[in-house]
């Protein structure tokens, strides 16, 4: 069985960044071997709407047996509002906490960012997971694409 990632857009943005390029191509050619089940959410597409060709065109690399879709549900909404409302995000970050409201509510084993400002971020994570747990959610895993690097032995 697969792993099952979602990813934001900060990773799509970064296979074109200087900085993060090289870890995230290589994330994408592990995507492309099919080695783990990608989940996006209508916040993806919306925010993915607004940025250039090339960068929206990423997403197609993705092979579509392993693309999963997620809808924004009344469940989620309900926990990003509390990521907010409990200050773990501010109100302009609200679309950061609707990736990791949707990523705990549909138990997905790993949410993948660059984004170390609100999402992969050791306070903000424990933040999270403080709230995950008063409102009987799991656990969630936030990583960069870097500890998705295969390393030979």
């Amino acid at each position: 069985m697969r792993q099952r990632i979602y990813i934001d857009n900060s990773v799509i943005g970064g296979y074109f960044d200087e900085e993060f390029e090289e870890a995230t191509k290589r994330l994408f050619e592990r995507i492309k071997s099919k080695d783990f089940d990608i989940y996006f959410s209508e916040v993806n597409e919306t925010e993915l709407s607004l940025a250039p060709k090339h960068i929206r065109e990423i997403k197609n690399l993705i092979p579509l047996d392993c693309y999963r879709y997620i809808d924004l549900n009344d469940d989620s909404k309900k926990l990003a509002e509390t990521y907010v409302k409990e200050k773990a995000l501010g109100k302009a970050s609200m679309n950061d906490a609707f990736h990791i409201a949707i990523a705990t509510v549909n138990r997905i084993d790993c949410l993948v960012s660059w984004n170390f400002k609100h999402i992969v971020n050791f306070d903000k994570i424990k933040l999270f997971n403080s709230i995950n747990l008063k409102m009987g959610y799991p656990l969630i895993d936030i990583r960069t694409p870097l500890e998705f690097l295969k390393y030979e032995i």
